[in-house]
């Protein structure tokens, strides 16, 4: 028996909601729990606030959990790109950058603007064959790209990373997690990655306001190779922490919006993410097929084997507000319009989505 797992949602029956990639829906059960949780934060006989690094630690563990890493080597952020700005600060400036043209801004950008020195290769359908010839052209020491690209949705070959970090052991691999995780079953420990980072208001299903960095040892000895605080005056608030908690974790976290994280990637996991992962590559896989015989997927999406979640319409922007009119949910993107299937999605909104398409904008 197929699982309804849009009964798990508040969804209006005639809202087809397909902009997970700009934003990922709550569970129901997570609003009722932050409207606990916020009743709790407002009541003064509570003691969450003092126990805000103790729960932030439960978070952590819930991570770890969920990715297969050891909760000292996860940082909680409040999102992607504040973890990962200073991430680079810890960079040497030195470091040769290896990116892929029309990544995410906030991972080129923030490279550039660093003036690190950078080299890039183009996204095509030899996407993976670009990347090893860059970095035998170029000898990068670090890699720094989006597993799924933002306005494509072409993915990266989660093995050819295993592949590439086996050939090229010293190369610094970092990835942006933010339009995959969540959408398929991730162990870092075997991924090849020595950092990703990741937003948790999409696929994770968290809201805004939480993002975290996952950084195994040669990381964390490439950005910190002075881990002793022999030199450095630490008040006592900080005893247990080490260094590089200290500079990603410089300040307070929100534990509502860390909680609300904690809750999506439980949410997943009592579902079982390998279950909600083959139920959203069929509904992907049926989407492709269907959207490539209207001819409105670029041709490099047709014939990549790797298929995300997200895809772009090659369609005119001015049919945006078609789409919206007709309570379909989406986003001008690039040169199109993007939409994203997740959990919540079933084959009835991609026959509305069909249906809208026939009849008001190929007709």
């Amino acid at each position: 028996m197929q699982v309804n797992y849009k009964s798990y949602f508040d969804i209006p029956d005639d809202v087809c909601y397909l902009t997970t990639p700009g934003s990922g829906l709550l569970p129901t059960a997570s609003k009722n729990w932050r409207k606990e949780r916020d009743a709790d934060f407002f009541d003064t006989t509570t003691d969450l606030r003092e126990k805000q690094g103790e729960f932030n630690q439960a978070v952590k563990k819930s991570i770890g959990e969920f990715f297969n890493i050891a909760p000292d080597h996860i940082y909680n952020t409040s999102n992607f790109s504040t973890g990962f700005n200073a991430l680079l600060g810890r960079l040497p400036q030195q470091a040769k950058v290896l990116l892929l043209e029309g990544d995410y801004p906030s991972v080129n950008f923030s490279v550039i603007l660093r003036g690190f020195q950078y080299v890039t290769a183009p996204i095509d359908e030899q996407l993976e064959d670009n990347i090893i010839e860059a970095i035998k052209k170029h000898q990068p020491t670090v890699f720094i790209f989006s597993i799924v690209q933002y306005i494509s949705g072409i993915k990266i070959n989660i093995e050819f990373i295993k592949q590439l970090k086996t050939q090229f052991p010293e190369l610094l691999i970092i990835g942006d997690g933010t339009q995959y995780f969540g959408t398929e079953v991730f162990d870092f420990s075997q991924s090849g990655f020595d950092v990703v980072g990741a937003s948790g208001y999409k696929w994770l299903l968290g809201g805004y306001g939480n993002g975290f960095i996952l950084a195994n040892d040669y990381a964390k000895h490439m950005l910190f190779p002075e881990l002793s605080r022999e030199n450095i005056e630490i008040d006592s608030m900080w005893v247990g922490k080490n260094i590089d908690q200290l500079y990603f974790e410089p300040g307070h976290i929100d534990t509502l919006a860390q909680g609300t994280l904690q809750k999506g990637l439980q949410f997943l996991t009592e579902l079982g993410l390998e279950n909600t992962a083959s139920y959203t590559h069929r509904l992907v896989q049926l989407a492709k097929d269907e959207l490539s015989k209207r001819r409105i997927l670029s041709q490099t999406v047709i014939n990549r084997a790797e298929t995300s979640t997200i895809f772009n319409l090659q369609i005119d922007q001015e049919h945006f507000h078609t789409l919206m009119e007709h309570n379909i949910k989406c986003f001008p993107r690039g040169n199109g319009i993007r939409i994203g299937f997740h959990l919540y999605n079933d084959e009835s909104d991609l026959e509305k989505l069909l249906r809208i398409i026939d009849t008001k904008i190929l007709k």
